[in-house]
């Protein structure tokens, strides 16, 4: 549930730069769009692993 938590926290945290890269065409804020899904994917692939493991442990 922790790592769900810090999942919305990071999408609630690069929304602005999100807002920025296709409003106003800003290339930092698209590098940082970038990176911020990136960290967004390795987080997911940690809780996908962990939902894996807790399902078959059962």
């Amino acid at each position: 549930m922790e790592k769900f938590e810090k999942v919305k926290a990071l999408v609630a945290s690069i929304e602005t730069d999100v807002e920025k890269f296709y409003s106003a065409g800003n290339a930092a804020a698209g590098t940082r769009v970038r990176k911020g899904m990136q960290d967004l994917k390795v987080l997911a692939q940690e809780i996908r692993t962990e939902v894996t493991e807790k399902k078959n442990a059962k």
